[in-house]
């Protein structure tokens, strides 16, 4: 196991823990990924909801070009 000094109380840890044991200071070669998957986990959820809306905002803009195409041909 891959230890390192903790630049803040100067004990020992693991590289693959994500904070310090004695002062709990992040560890930040670990927090980085960890917290970039914690936030994609959250991102998707969201991702997924805006898709939808977007979706439904390019249906309506297209139903509504396609009436005033349909007025203007009617003219």
């Amino acid at each position: 196991m891959k230890q390192k000094k903790c630049p803040q109380c100067k004990n020992l840890i693991s590289t693959t823990a994500p904070t310090c044991l004695f002062c709990g200071r992040p560890n930040k070669f670990v927090t980085n990924n960890y917290v970039k998957r914690k936030w994609n986990k959250e991102y998707k959820k969201d991702s997924f909801i805006n898709f939808k809306i977007l979706i439904s905002t390019k249906v309506f803009l297209i139903i509504i070009i396609i009436i005033l195409l349909i007025i203007l041909i009617s003219l």
